[in-house]
């Protein structure tokens, strides 16, 4: 399995793993309407909550792109490398989501997209 198809399953947990962030030691989590609960979050746990949905949008996105890129042969390691740029930019996108530093997060929200865009490109390169 390539560098880039990993990245895709790390990019598949990214949501479980952050959602975990808002859930882990909050008081009166309720398994039987967690969305209910999740809404009336504050603070850091808000801003966890945010963050697992967003990585949820942003994830079909990326796997198409890496599965169009690897589908039509494109360049391994161009393809290897701005899968893992995505998976970088997503990390710090929730470190800095969880910290409150939404300059930050907008930066690196952009570069996760560029990276995105960059696998398309080299998709369309292969043909």
């Amino acid at each position: 399995m390539t560098i880039a198809y990993w990245c895709v399953l790390l990019a598949g947990l990214m949501p479980i793993l952050t959602v975990s962030f808002a859930k882990v030691g909050g008081r009166g989590d309720d398994n039987h309407d967690p969305r209910a609960w999740l809404e009336k979050q504050s603070g850091f746990r808000r801003r966890a909550d945010y963050a697992h949905r967003n990585h949820f949008e942003a994830f079909p996105f990326f796997a198409a792109a890496v599965i169009i890129a690897q589908q039509v042969h494109a360049a391994q390691t161009p393809l290897n490398i701005l899968a893992l740029v995505f998976i970088a930019a997503r990390l710090a996108y929730t470190a800095f989501y969880l910290t409150d530093k939404p300059s930050f997060r907008s930066a690196v929200w952009f570069v996760a997209y560029l990276s995105i865009v960059g696998i398309f490109v080299l998709a369309g390169m292969a043909q």
